[in-house]
C-alpha cells in the first residue's frame, strides 16, 4: 500500500521510505533549526507498523512516559490499557511492579542514535509499535512537535469497492473486513463489530475510534 506523508517545513510529499533522506537535508528544517536560540541535545524518532508512521522530535532529557503519553494520545488509547517499552532488551513499564521498571527514566539515559525498539499497547489486543531513534541534534523543543506522519489511507469496501468508511473487528483478524457504510448496514456480525475507519495502526481493535 501507497503511504506518504508531507514534511511539515516544506510542506513537500514524500514516500515514508525516503523521509529519513529528505528531513536530514532538507534546507527549510535546517533554517529553523539554525534560529533556535535553546541549547540542549534533540532526538528524532520515528515510531509506526505498516503504512502507518510518524517522525517527532522530542528532549533527550525528556522522560519515556512522555514519549508514551504522545503516542497514546496520536495513535492509541482507547480504554486506558497498560503499556511498555522494550529497549535494548529492558522492559519499562506504564505501571511498573515486581522487577519490572517504570517510564521516569530519561531518554538520553536508555538511547542514542541507531537505537531501535518497541513499543507495547494493551497486552490483551496489543498494538506494537516498531521504533527507532534515527538521530541527534543540539537544540530544544517544545513538547514532541509530529516533523510528519503518514497522510491519511485509503481501503476499498470488500463488498461493493467503494470508499471503505468502517471496519469489522472480528473479521479485520483475517484481513477482511473493510465496509462502506451501505454495505455495513447489512454485514453479519452485526453494528456492534463495526469501529470506524482511521488514521492509526490501532484501527479496528478493542474500542478505538480515533
Amino acid at each position: 500500500m501507497k503511504s506518504e506523508g508531507i514534511c511539515s517545513f516544506c510542506k513537500r510529499t514524500f514516500a515514508g521510505s525516503g523521509m529519513v533522506r529528505h528531513l536530514a537535508s532538507c534546507p527549510e528544517r535546517k533554517k529553523v533549526i539554525e534560529n533556535e536560540k535553546s541549547k540542549g541535545k534533540v532526538f528524532l524518532i520515528r515510531a509506526g507498523v505498516g503504512p502507518f508512521w510518524v517522525y517527532f522530535e522530542v528532549n533527550a532529557t525528556s522522560a519515556l512516559k512522555m514519549v508514551d503519553s504522545f503516542l497514546r494520545e496520536l495513535w492509541l488509547e482507547c480504554c486506558g490499557h497498560m503499556s511498555s517499552f522494550t529497549i535494548n532488551s529492558e522492559q519499562y513499564m506504564s505501571e511498573p511492579w515486581d522487577d519490572y521498571k517504570g517510564m521516569n527514566f530519561k531518554l538520553e539515559k536508555v538511547m542514542s542514535p541507531g537505537t531501535e525498539f518497541l513499543h507495547e499497547y494493551d497486552f490483551g489486543s496489543t498494538t506494537e509499535l516498531e521504533m527507532k531513534c534515527i538521530s541527534e541534534r543540539e537544540g530544544s523543543v517544545k513538547g514532541i512537535p509530529i516533523i510528519t506522519r503518514n497522510n491519511s489511507l485509503e481501503f476499498s469496501c470488500g463488498e461493493c469497492g467503494k470508499p471503505a468508511t468502517q471496519v469489522c473487528s472480528q473479521c479485520l483478524w483475517e484481513g477482511e473486513g473493510f465496509l462502506c457504510d451501505s454495505c455495513a448496514e447489512d454485514h453479519e456480525c452485526g453494528e456492534e463489530m463495526l469501529l470506524p475507519v482511521v488514521n492509526s495502526p490501532r484501527m479496528g481493535v478493542c474500542a478505538y475510534t480515533g
